[in-house]
């Protein structure tokens, strides 16, 4: 019995040693056949996920994202312990015991899946983090026992390789927990608008729910089944000892509420927020823009920009209304129930938010009725439709506009579909595009106008004219806003940076100032009289023209740009030579290239807003050269610093805190274009533009002010580029295919408006900070008319600009624009104007 018994032991033996060696070979054959293919794990060492690059406004607030998965990359060391924990308890308990496979896990996963056979639910896995570390980094999703036993080889591998903290921070950065959010980082600010620091227990929890299938715990469309999981991963961290039954009870008593990002923390500039993406996939790549988590601090001031895109709005529905009403959107039957058809219309892109469709149901000849989507009615008061008379056009393309309107059946008729805007609290006939307070021409408040009860509407169109404003500091090149025409959604196209147009009058300071250089002074006398120029065999003559069609004999070179005279412009041209005007043109960087033609003086050559914006700016910062910059800095996906705009060298300016130390003294390290005196004269020449010329609307500002108006010929585009102190802003207007813009429609008319709109709000509450006077100037009181010292009874007295050689002495030659074959320019010295012969381009003939 003995023997038999020990027989079948050993027989047992035997069988396990042969079972045993069996399943040594056949796991040294599993590791062989499936591990010498596997992807290389060693790259995880160096692996960096995807990470959504950020772009944050001046003030910090976000501008915009850009990512092919949306993620933000944490260190595992800073994430906070209920966040992992939760993780930890829902994915992988024994975490930090086993060596990549969960034998335990494995046993219990299968006695489950026994349990379930016919059920028809998903088998339960067993794979801890690592394998979904290796599965997730270097294998696919393929449903296959092959993909199992690769995955729990190069699951060992890796823990072999690196350490828990490493494994568990990249399957915490790298899983895709939905809400297009990849990481733990992004699902908390995309699922509750938090970060990881802020999230309870209970939002945690939820988080961890969502790793195995993200779509079938959705927090709004399956909320009970969100919950339930959400609920049992609470279950579990009480299981494991994270939390105690009061904690765990408590964060299950929490509801699951969804808190997504709030859009009105993010800044909306898309124009800027464009410019500032083709500029980092310039710099750095598509890849580094999409994948390289740079964090990039822009010069955007989000005050100045909502102000930039109220004025330019404003302007330019202010001059659609002044070209009349285009017609209804649509016509719709109203016999029936007209509400299903009224919603099915698609508005306008880029039409006010503010705006609403609404279809015209009766009139009356004081009003007209209408109806809304929401089925509510409303009244449109002839009032607010005497703006809308009939915008017709030639056969030649030019405008005109239909008799007064009388009554609104000669604006719209039952059924038309139109844009409306409520006036509910709004003043009545106060002006449809501000809510400001009325104000008298010296700015004092009036009476309170009665207000528009609720129930009335405006009627309002899309303007068909476009336009762009920009803002930037003058000291730095710093674009503190940018709003490239009236809405992104209607066109991309930014004008102000990709529009090239002819400037106009607005390129004239650019012809004075070399001028000045040469020691001519604002009192120079040039002549206003007929001026023609022989082009040469088989050309027309040309003959410029000012804008009045007059002449007005000799005046004052201040005169000739506050007034904006085209024939003393093309006089001074002609006198100092146009090879000067190239010159300051290019030293400004209005233009890369120009062509040597007196027409180029009058601005027939094109550039862009933010170009033109940035030589006056280099105006009123005494003559430095300036960069604009939408950029101030750019940090990698480490908080490395890869790009600075202000390269300045200043360590002092590292301090933590203040101990007494001096003031950090920052070198100017800005390249001049003109001496500071010729460039405070040409300042001092275009504030009278302002306070005098053809600027005059702007001076309701109330601040010191300067800038210059342009209109091109036929009134085809309108600028107004000016300045304060330390703010130079750019408005320009116009049809994208080019059209005029109508009869007397000038930049002093048309941008000049947006201008002081603009600069109203955005100094408001600022002292009046005057232009700075730099040393070597001296200020004279001359007579406005001619220039002369004015005398102790003389009236029209302004205080001049003059360096200290050329001071006037009552005596002066009027310039006439001869050529340098002439000799110098009638004779002129010191006292009156410029000194020395004044070179021409010689162009032809001077009549």
């Amino acid at each position: 019995m003995l023997m038999r018994l020990i027989r079948f032991v050993a027989m047992l033996f035997g069988i396990a040693t042969v079972l045993a060696i069996a399943g040594a070979v056949g796991a040294v054959y599993v590791f062989h056949e499936f591990g010498r293919d596997l992807p290389d794990y060693r790259q995880l060492a160096d692996y960096e996920p995807p990470v959504t690059t950020r772009v944050h406004a001046g003030d910090g607030r976000l501008l915009a994202e850009y990512a092919v998965e949306k993620r933000v990359f944490v260190p595992i060391h800073v994430m906070p312990k209920h966040v992992v924990q939760a993780f930890l308890s829902a994915e992988d308990k024994h975490f930090y015991q086993h060596q990549g496979i969960d034998p335990l896990g494995i046993v219990r996963a299968a006695l489950t899946n026994v349990k379930q056979m016919g059920s028809g639910r998903r088998p339960a896995g067993a794979s801890t983090i690592t394998q979904q570390v290796a599965k997730n980094f270097l294998l696919t999703n393929e449903v296959s026992i092959a993909r199992k036993i690769k995955e729990a080889i190069l699951a060992f591998r890796i823990e072999q390789a690196f350490s828990k903290q490493r494994i568990l921070e990249l399957y915490l950065n790298e899983i895709y927990l939905g809400f297009s959010a990849y990481g733990v980082a992004a699902a908390s600010v995309n699922y509750f608008n938090k970060s990881l620091d802020e999230l309870t227990v209970a939002e945690a929890a939820y988080l961890a729910a969502l790793p195995k299938a993200p779509n079938n715990y959705h927090p709004i469309q399956k909320h009970e089944a969100a919950k339930a999981r959400r609920d049992w991963v609470i279950s579990r961290m009480e299981e494991d000892g994270v939390l105690t039954a009061q904690e765990a009870q408590a964060a299950m008593a929490d509801p699951l509420i969804v808190r997504q990002r709030n859009e009105g923390e993010q800044v909306r500039a898309d124009v800027f927020a464009e410019e500032v993406r083709r500029e980092l996939a310039q710099r750095f790549g598509e890849t580094a823009l999409y994948k390289g988590g740079l964090l990039v601090r822009t010069t955007l001031d989000p005050r100045l920009q909502d102000i930039a895109v109220r004025a330019l709005r404003r302007g330019l529905e202010r001059y659609d209304r002044r070209h009349g009403w285009r017609g209804p959107l649509n016509r719709i039957d109203i016999a029936g129930d007209w509400m299903p058809t009224l919603r099915s219309i698609e508005r306008p892109k880029g039409t006010d938010p503010n705006w609403t469709l609404a279809v015209v149901i009766h009139m009356d000849d004081a009003l007209a009725e209408i109806g809304l989507p929401n089925g509510t009615r409303g009244r449109i008061p002839l009032s607010e439709m005497k703006w809308a008379r009939a915008q017709r056009r030639d056969d030649d393309g030019d405008e005109t506009l239909g008799p007064p309107v009388k009554k609104p059946a000669e604006v719209v008729g039952p059924g038309d579909v139109i844009l409306v805007e409520s006036l509910a609290g709004r003043p009545v006939d106060g002006e449809p595009d501000t809510d400001e307070p009325p104000v008298d021409a010296k700015g004092k408040p009036l009476p309170p106008k009665p207000l528009h009860p609720a129930g009335i509407y405006g009627l309002r169109q899309v303007p068909e004219i476009d336009g762009a404003i920009v803002a930037l500091d003058p000291h730095t090149g710093r674009v503190l806003a940018m709003v490239g025409g009236y809405a992104y959604e209607r066109s991309q196209f930014n004008r102000a940076v990709q529009a090239h147009r002819q400037p106009g009058s607005a390129f004239k300071p650019f012809v004075y100032l070399p001028a000045l250089e040469e020691g001519y002074t604002p009192s120079t006398l040039i002549l206003d009289a007929p001026f023609v120029i022989d082009q040469g065999p088989g050309l027309p003559k040309w003959r410029p023209e000012n804008y009045t069609q007059k002449f007005y004999g000799p005046s004052t070179m201040r005169l000739g740009i506050e007034k904006s005279r085209n024939l003393m412009t093309v006089r001074l041209a002609q006198t100092i030579g146009m090879e000067k005007v190239v010159d300051s043109a290019k030293r400004f960087h209005v233009v890369d290239s120009m062509d040597a033609l007196l027409s180029a003086a009058l601005g027939s050559t094109e550039t862009s807003l933010l170009r033109l914006t940035t030589a006056y700016a280099m105006l009123v910062n005494g003559g430095k050269a300036i960069t604009p910059s939408l950029i101030d800095r750019i940090q990698d996906r480490n908080g490395r610093t890869v790009f600075r705009h202000d390269a300045r060298p200043c360590a002092s300016c590292r301090a933590l805190q203040w101990a007494g130390q001096e003031v950090p003294a920052i070198p100017d390290n800005r390249k001049p274009v003109t001496d500071p005196a010729s460039a405070y004269q040409m300042v001092s020449m275009l504030q009278g533009v302002v306070e005098r010329g053809t600027g005059t609307s702007i001076k309701a500002v109330g601040k010191p002010l300067a800038g210059k108006t342009g209109t091109t010929n036929n009134s085809m585009d309108t600028w107004f580029v000016g300045f304060s102190p330390d703010l130079a802003v750019g408005v320009f207007m116009g049809y994208d295919e080019l059209r005029p813009l109508g009869k007397k429609e000038t930049g002093g008319s048309v941008s000049a408006p947006i201008f002081r709109d603009f600069m109203m709000e955005a100094l408001k509450g600022k002292p009046a900070t005057p232009f700075r006077i730099p040393p070597g100037i001296r200020m004279v009181r001359v007579k406005a008319s001619d220039g002369r010292p004015a005398g102790p009874g003389d009236t029209d007295v302004i205080l001049e600009a003059f360096k200290p050689d050329n001071v006037p002495s009552g005596r002066g030659e009027v310039l006439e624009g001869r050529g340098s074959q002439d000799g110098p320019a009638s004779g002129f010295d010191a006292v009156g104007s410029g000194s020395g012969d004044a070179p021409s381009s010689g162009t032809g003939g001077l009549y």
